[in-house]
């Protein structure tokens, strides 16, 4: 298992959300850290999903 780590920002620069979760690859990781954002209703606010590797696996500006 990897440990992710999923950011969300309001417009302002605000963090909302920092949270680091396990997957066991990018595409788990992806689906997972969508689950989270639907979950608490920031899929159209800025965020990113990083792999321990430094790559992108969500962004949404």
């Amino acid at each position: 298992m990897k440990t992710y780590f999923l950011t969300v920002f309001s417009q302002d620069g605000t963090n909302l959300i920092d949270e680091r979760f396990e997957a066991e690859d990018d595409k788990s990781a992806a689906e997972i850290g969508k689950g989270k954002l639907a979950e608490q209703g920031y899929e159209e606010q800025t965020h990113r999903c990083v792999a321990p590797e430094g790559h992108l696996v969500l962004f949404h500006r």
